[in-house]
């Protein structure tokens, strides 16, 4: 069983395959492609020509605006406009899918990640998928076979330090 990779989803679900992210709930999907969309748009804004394409259209449309009449808007409608750059931040998004915080500010490096929590969920997801490319090679097994003796050195010593501290100090001489 694996948990769901997008921010606040959360569900625990049944992989399909190997590589399977998501649950596959359709609102969830439907959340994670919609987020997936907004990064390619936030990536698009930041293209030269794109940008210089988008000011051409709008000049246009604030031509087109200018020329011909139109009844006032309600307020309603007014309000409603521009929503979407509310939801989405610019290109500051966060890289875990369904995460639109901004990154964390560091001096040392740039970073790609809100928190802690959304660094680990995606390293744990690439550390898997590495290893289970690796699973069938020499050198995938050999790793492996070193990582459960590390494993069983770290269980065996917490083993004989509990060991320890729970027999009586020996009488003395």
């Amino acid at each position: 069983m694996r948990v769901c990779l997008r921010k606040g989803c959360g569900r625990k679900y049944q992989p399909r395959r190997w590589n399977q992210h998501y649950c596959q709930d359709p609102e969830c999907l439907r959340l994670v492609r919609r987020w997936q969309a907004a990064r390619r748009q936030a990536e698009r804004r930041q293209d030269e020509a794109a940008k210089a394409q988008h000011a051409e259209a709008e000049r246009a449309r604030r031509q087109r605006a200018t020329s011909s009449p139109q009844p006032p808007k309600s307020a309603e409608i007014a309000a409603a406009r521009g929503h979407a750059a509310k939801i989405f931040s610019p290109t500051t998004m966060c890289d875990r899918p369904g995460c639109h915080e901004p990154v964390a500010k560091s001096g040392r490096s740039q970073t790609r990640y809100c928190c802690c929590a959304c660094r680990q969920a995606i390293r744990s997801v690439r550390d898997r998928e590495r290893k289970w490319l690796l699973r069938g090679t020499f050198q995938g097994r050999r790793a492996r076979e070193q990582e459960y003796q590390a494993a069983r050195a770290r269980r065996g010593k917490q083993q004989s330090d509990t060991v320890d501290a729970t027999s009586p100090p020996p009488p003395p001489s």
